[in-house]
Order: C-alpha cells, then sequence, then structure tokens
C-alpha cells in the first residue's frame, strides 16, 4: 500500500482527498516508478480545485510531474535503478500522476534525471522551468539574443516566470519582469531582473495595436490583455513566446505588429513535445540553469498540504516554485 491523492467525480460530486492505494490499482504502463517528488503548477490547481475540465478520465491521481526511481521495468528504454523523470504526456490528466508514492507510466514518457541534478532538484524544475527553457530557446530559434535588446517576463513571480528570468539573464540578456506584487520586486532583482513592470500597465483592455517599442522579445505565461499590449511593444523581428494564460484565453488584437514590425508569435507547449526536444531543453537546463537561484525560489510540502497549495497557486500567491515531496 502507498499514499496517493485522488480525485473523483461522479453523480455524488467531486472529492479530492489523501488515501491509500495499492500497486494493483495502478493503471497499465511497462515502468513502475517509486515516485520521491512532484511539484504544485497551476493546471493541478485546477484539478485539485475542479476549477477547469483538466481531469478527463475518474478517478484520477493528479500531479503533471513525476521524478524517481524505476523499480520494475519490461522497456529496454530505461533499467531498474535509473532516475527518471516525466512532465506532461497526460499524467494528471488521463493519465494518473505524481501526486503518489508509486506510478506506473510508459517508458518513452521518461527523461533521464541529468547528472548533476538530484530528483528534487530535477521536480524544483519541473513542468514550468522546462517550459521556461522551450521558450527561451524560441527565442534563441527566433534570433532573440541578448545584442536585440531587453527581453519581458510576464507573470513574473510564478514558477515559469522565475525560472525565465534566472535563466535569461544568466544567458546575459537584460530582464525585465512584469508583476502585480510589487512586494515582491526584490526576490525578481535577485533573480536578475532589471526593471520591474506593474502588471497594470500591460493588463488593460482596448490598447492600441502598437505603441513605443520596448522590447526585442517577452516570455509570456498570462495571455489575454497582457499578451496583445506585449505585442504591441516588440520591436520589429522581434518575438513572444507564449505559454500560458493566467489572465484568459482570449487574445484581442490586429495584425499591425505581425505586417508591420514583422513580430513573431511563437506558441509552446509542453505536454506532447517530442522526445528529442525534450532531452534537449533538459541538457540546457543542466547547462544554464544556476542551482543556487532554483534553490532560492523552491518551496518544498508535503502530500497532505497539496489541497492548500492548490488554492493559493490559483490566487496568485505562490511564489517560485512547490515541490511536493511524496514521502514526507
Amino acid at each position: 500500500m502507498f499514499n496517493a491523492i485522488l480525485v473523483n467525480k461522479n453523480d455524488d460530486g467531486f472529492s479530492a482527498e489523501l488515501t491509500e492505494l495499492s500497486t494493483g490499482d495502478l493503471p497499465e504502463g511497462d515502468v513502475l516508478v517509486d515516485v520521491e517528488y512532484s511539484t504544485v503548477n497551476f493546471k493541478d490547481g485546477l484539478a485539485i480545485q475542479d476549477a477547469s475540465p483538466i481531469v478527463r478520465n475518474w478517478p484520477m491521481v493528479p500531479g503533471i510531474d513525476l521524478a524517481g526511481t524505476v523499480a520494475e521495468t519490461t522497456n529496454p528504454l530505461v533499467s531498474v535503478g535509473q532516475r527518471v523523470l516525466v512532465n506532461g504526456w497526460g499524467l494528471g490528466e488521463d493519465h494518473w500522476g505524481g501526486y503518489a508514492q508509486r506510478a506506473r507510466i510508459n517508458a518513452d514518457m521518461t527523461v533521464p534525471v541529468p547528472e548533476g541534478f538530484t530528483t528534487a532538484q530535477a521536480m524544483a524544475i519541473g513542468t514550468a522551468g522546462y517550459t521556461a527553457m522551450l521558450c527561451v530557446l524560441a527565442l534563441e530559434e527566433h534570433a532573440v539574443t541578448p545584442e536585440s535588446g531587453p527581453v519581458l517576463v510576464t507573470g513574473a513571480s510564478g514558477g515559469v516566470g522565475s525560472t525565465a528570468i534566472s535563466l535569461l539573464a544568466g544567458l546575459g540578456y537584460e530582464v525585465h519582469a512584469s508583476t502585480g506584487r510589487p512586494e515582491e520586486a526584490d526576490y525578481l532583482k535577485a533573480l536578475g531582473a532589471t526593471q520591474i513592470v506593474d502588471r497594470a500597465e500591460l493588463s488593460e483592455s482596448g490598447g492600441r495595436p502598437m505603441v513605443r517599442t520596448r522590447w526585442a522579445g517577452a516570455v509570456d505565461a498570462v495571455g489575454s490583455h497582457t499578451l496583445a499590449n506585449v505585442l504591441a511593444a516588440i520591436q520589429p523581428e522581434g518575438c513572444v513566446a507564449a505559454c500560458g494564460l493566467a489572465q484568459g484565453m482570449d487574445l484581442t488584437t490586429t495584425v499591425m505588429p505581425f505586417i508591420l514590425r514583422g513580430v513573431t508569435l511563437r506558441g509552446v507547449h509542453s505536454v506532447t513535445v517530442p522526445r528529442p526536444r525534450r532531452l534537449e531543453a533538459w541538457a540546457r537546463l543542466a547547462a544554464d540553469l544556476d542551482l543556487d537561484q532554483l534553490a532560492s525560489m523552491t518551496e518544498t510540502i508535503g502530500l497532505d498540504q497539496v489541497f492548500t497549495a492548490t488554492e493559493k497557486i490559483l490566487a496568485g500567491q505562490v511564489r517560485g516554485r512547490l515541490v511536493v515531496d511524496v514521502n514526507a
């Protein structure tokens, strides 16, 4: 028997509880993992609080990330005793996820934990940090370099934003951080931000389709009016890597930034990214991410604290990364 969070929805309504399961309860898969750590992401908050139709199969163990050690395998892609991590692939949505002490998954969902990372550090990065790295790769591939000019990060104090600031600053970019929490200014500057932008400057609807250029590129985790206003202020040939919708999924803008300035809006997803791209992103994280800064943006909680943590993340009250020690 092992501990797990299980959510369910039936004629009696929705439930989310910390319970005991057996290995026999686990879904099919060719790899059994002794899970050590998971994370709390915005999507996990939606699933645990039943705030959006994230879960597609019931009952479900939530948790879109996990890291641990392979206990059993029938697939030569991984070996017993190997440290692996999983991000995405429907984990916690249509396949039982990381909020449990054991998980059965498919080997092709796994990525080896890079040398130099513990499983706890891999989850301090998690989907948020991995997505931030995918955004950095997208900017690089669209020729947004440190010499191009300042780069904006929206939703700056969240997991994606915090990691993006650290990565970009470490690579030599001038980073501007947009936040609605002025009390986080010192935290964001410690990660490498040189200028703090009040979220209110970007979050209102009805902005002009183009304004004075301010940034060579941006990492946007907010969407909606914020993304529209960011696009309006990107310099010619700039790029915005859009990866989130904290403000909303709508986007009301015009074609003007695209046809008059050649701006690129580059969507960044994390769930079904091909394995070679995942390996590239995790290799770059191992090379480029400052582990001391990672530690400064990370808090560790136990499984029983996930319920409160998901309430806070949906309310925008979480700074940086929340790691879940499933064995605590």
